[in-house]
């Protein structure tokens, strides 16, 4: 069965709480997936989704979202400047000690390990530069949805996969490919 999400968002905006369930439902995985490839840290994968949560909600019942672009591209958005801040504020106060969620069984271990693997060769990289890396060549999105999630031109985001690729190729002495 196919959700349109675009009839959802706009019952949200119609004073329509139970159509917000409905939404996170369909999205809560790749969502969670883009966060977490961001972050590099499932606990604050959890984190970060749930505040983007919180915004789409706002978004939505305050008529933020206009519905020119599809509901996944603003959620996608979202989740990214979430995602920016997170890095952004890890940055500024690093005492912090990465923090995991206990072992549950829902994630595996070697998901765990590739997921900081990830984390470490992208922490170098500039979070906007991060992001277009990670929603082209993790995400699968082409130039140009990425483009539309980040809020910039097609270009914009090709010359951040340049300068992404660039610098993990330099600090780490190996050709980074996309897929």
């Amino acid at each position: 069965m196919s959700i349109d999400l675009r009839l959802l968002a706009a019952r949200v905006a119609r004073g329509d709480a139970s159509a917000f369930r409905q939404i996170v439902d369909h999205t809560r995985a790749p969502l969670y997936r883009l966060a977490a490839r961001m972050l590099g840290n499932l606990a604050d994968a959890e984190d970060v989704l749930q505040e983007a949560y919180v915004n789409a909600f706002r978004g939505l019942s305050e008529g933020r979202y206009d519905g020119r672009s599809k509901l996944e591209t603003y959620l996608h958005r979202i989740v990214v400047n979430a995602s920016t801040d997170a890095l952004r504020k890890r940055r500024e106060s690093p005492k912090e000690v990465a923090r995991e969620p206990r072992f549950d069984g829902r994630v595996p271990a070697e998901a765990r390990l590739a997921l900081r693997e990830l984390d470490a060769l992208l922490q170098a990289l500039a979070p906007q530069d991060r992001a277009a890396l990670v929603l082209v060549s993790l995400e699968g999105m082409s130039a140009r949805e990425a483009g539309e999630v980040l809020g910039c031109s097609e270009g914009a985001i090709e010359q951040r996969l340049v300068r992404a690729r660039a610098a993990l190729r330099q600090g780490h002495g190996e050709e980074v490919r996309d897929g």
